[in-house]
């Protein structure tokens, strides 16, 4: 079965050998916009081109306001910020994540809670939450504390695992009942809705990543999206050291950050926004190729769940067990197919073995059996 995915998917994408797990396209205006740059001399924060691309990502997501920031990881930051989570209190968060989700939250000093996932999206899972707050959480002045720590539990922080949407409406009802401030995790998940709703829009804050390997890419970007308009507006002012606009003099009323999006990273994401359409409906047909290749196997393909509609950024397939897993990871990428297993568990890794965890058994299943697949445009047929 492993040398017949390989041959499947060096047949997909002919054209590359080796075979990517997500390279970049440009197809539109990319170079066209990026010279425009150069040739007014607006390559830095200063430029029509950021605005341009948070008005259009606003428009496209739905949203109040979005905010172009260096990277997804600081995005996350300010995220935190804003939402009030100080030091020594606590977030909820998953332990299939990558790292930056949790890095994130120790830049505040504050705490992770790893909470387990669902099996149908890989993301955080309402219920498994909701007994964990039950058993450790209680309610005083309005605010959610940790009766066994004291600290309080500001934040929740669930990311959207390969571009599939969690159950985020349930995460809302529950953060809502718990006064817990929900920031979504968007990063992966440009294009991805749920029941109809852009992903990164259900919370609080939501945080997009444009980074090299995103189905749409600023070669490194972020951006950040409010249902606010003037919590939206005081981001942005942050993002660019909070200087108070003036002609020629140099004010600054607070302590600000020198995360903006440079012109040149957001007019390629002009371009690229462009053509999103084009490049989710390409994803898409490949996903569902795999879906009927891996039919009736040992292999399962990941699909999206019911109401959602994914970007499919990294096609999942699960394998049944460990040994095989590693054995697919190792013939794979020996023969030119670039796969990869899911990221280390947070827990797992060093500096965050000692924060809280629930029970994870799901988290520790999909460890040991997910591999991503190549997932890029896809040029062949």
């Amino acid at each position: 079965m492993i040398q017949k995915t390989i041959s499947f998917i060096k047949e997909l994408y002919s054209d590359q050998n080796p075979v990517p797990l997500h390279a970049p396209v440009f197809f539109g205006n990319e170079k066209k916009y990026v010279v425009d740059c150069i040739d007014t001399t607006y390559v830095s924060s200063v430029g029509n081109y950021v605005d341009r691309f948070e008005e259009i990502v606003a428009t496209y997501t739905a949203s109040a306001k979005a905010v172009a920031c260096v990277n997804g990881t600081n995005g996350l930051y300010l995220a935190l910020s804003l939402c009030g989570v100080e030091q020594d209190d606590e977030v909820i968060t998953q332990p299939v994540t990558f790292v930056a989700t949790v890095n994130a939250i120790m830049y505040c000093r504050a705490h992770p809670v790893f909470i387990d996932v669902d099996r149908d999206t890989m993301g955080l899972s309402p219920e498994r939450m909701s007994d964990w707050l039950d058993k450790n959480a209680e309610i005083k002045s309005s605010a959610c504390f940790n009766r066994h720590t004291g600290n309080k539990i500001q934040a929740c922080v669930p990311m959207h695992t390969f571009g599939t949407p969690g159950h985020i409406d349930k995460l809302q009802e529950l953060c809502a009942n718990w006064h817990i401030e929900l920031i979504e995790d968007a990063a992966e998940s440009i294009g991805s809705f749920f029941k109809g709703k852009h992903t990164g829009t259900f919370g609080r804050i939501g945080v997009l990543s444009f980074n090299g390997n995103k189905a749409i890419t600023t070669g490194g970007g972020g951006m950040l999206l409010f249902r606010d308009m003037k919590e939206g507006e005081w981001a942005k002012h942050l993002t660019t050291q909070a200087k108070v606009p003036h002609r020629w003099d140099f004010n600054h009323d607070t302590i600000g950050y020198n995360y903006r999006m440079s012109n040149i990273n957001a007019a390629i994401g002009c371009a690229q926004m462009e053509n999103i359409e084009v490049i989710l409906e390409n994803k898409r047909q490949t996903a569902m190729k795999y879906k009927q290749f891996f039919k009736n196997t040992e292999i399962m393909f990941f699909d999206e769940p019911a109401d959602c509609m994914s970007n499919f950024w990294l096609n999942s397939i699960i394998l049944p067990t460990h040994e095989r897993q590693q054995e697919f990871l190792t013939v794979t990428n020996d023969n030119g197919v670039m796969t990869r297993p899911v990221w280390k568990l947070m827990n797992k890794l060093p500096m965050f073995s000692n924060c809280q965890c629930g029970e994870l058994e799901n988290a520790e299943w999909f460890a040991d059996r997910v591999v991503n697949i190549p997932s890029g445009f896809r040029i062949s047929n």
